[in-house]
């Protein structure tokens, strides 16, 4: 998979705010990234329960730069860096990376948000940001699977507040954007990557199938978007981008015990909200 993208799909992403990617990870490739990720007790220890409005939680681990496992050896790879960049148009960083567990039967949903909905109380003046989601195991509408309003991210950035412990955007604005923008179900097979601009409108149902859902989450800014307050993701910090070889070489390594993860206390933008609310 070559990292970068034709006319095509640039203006695809442009136009709908997302763009899908068969393959990203080749079979072995997502094997490798499976594996690691069940049997990774320092990923799942460091989980966050966030909680959506019904009191269905969602196991959440977040990190904010790449170590030198498969997690960080796939945000920092050619691949994924170089298709970033032909999106944004400038030099990305990593702004940061996720691991969204929703388990079997009692996973949680995720609330209608823009990711730039709370990013923009970080100090980033623009919306040039986007994430990339890889599917870990197959995401389907059975298990909760995320879903999007086509489009909605030329809408600009919307007022968010809070539902259950997660930061929602505006519910009003939202059911007026779904008369008339496509409601797409991102229905993925595992090792398929999902581009999504940071003001796309996006959501997921609870997992209530007997199958987990899984998915690595990762996050970029762009370097002329360097946020002008200290804040808990990092600034500006110039990414060391690895060969795609790599993703092979470092094979299924699981978190290392030095990496630091978030704590739900150390989260400046919910502060930031709950001041504004």
């Amino acid at each position: 998979m070559s990292g970068a993208f034709n006319s095509e799909q640039i203006e695809l992403f442009n136009k709908d705010g997302y763009l899908f990617i068969e393959s990203f990870l080749d079979s072995e490739e997502t094997s490798f990234l499976q594996e690691a990720c069940r049997k990774d007790a320092t990923l799942q220890n460091h989980a966050m329960a966030v909680r959506d409005a019904e009191g269905r939680k969602t196991n959440l681990t977040l990190w904010n730069h790449p170590g030198e496992d498969i997690y960080g050896t796939i945000a920092r790879s050619e691949r994924i860096v170089d298709a970033t960049e032909q999106l944004l148009g400038d030099e990305v960083y990593h702004y940061h990376s996720k691991l969204s567990a929703k388990q079997p039967k009692v996973g949680g949903a995720w609330e209608w948000h823009q990711d730039y909905g709370y990013w923009y109380k970080n100090g980033c003046l623009f919306p040039d940001m986007l994430s990339v989601f890889i599917a870990v195991d197959p995401c389907t509408k059975e298990n909760g699977c995320m879903q999007v309003l086509r489009g909605s991210h030329r809408m600009g950035r919307i007022e968010h507040g809070f539902e259950g412990e997660q930061t929602g955007a505006d519910l009003d604005r939202v059911k007026e954007a779904m008369k008339v923008l496509d409601l797409v179900y991102c229905e993925m097979s595992a090792g398929t990557a999902l581009f999504f601009h940071s003001n796309l409108l996006h959501r997921s149902d609870a997992n209530l199938s007997d199958d987990p859902r899984w998915g690595l989450i990762c996050c970029y800014n762009t370097k002329h978007n360097n946020p002008y307050v200290e804040h808990h993701h990092p600034q500006y910090t110039p990414l060391n981008k690895l060969s795609d070889s790599a993703i092979r070489k470092v094979g299924a390594t699981p978190t290392l015990t030095a990496q630091h993860f978030l704590a739900q206390d150390e989260d400046d933008t919910s502060r930031r909200l709950e001041v504004d609310a």
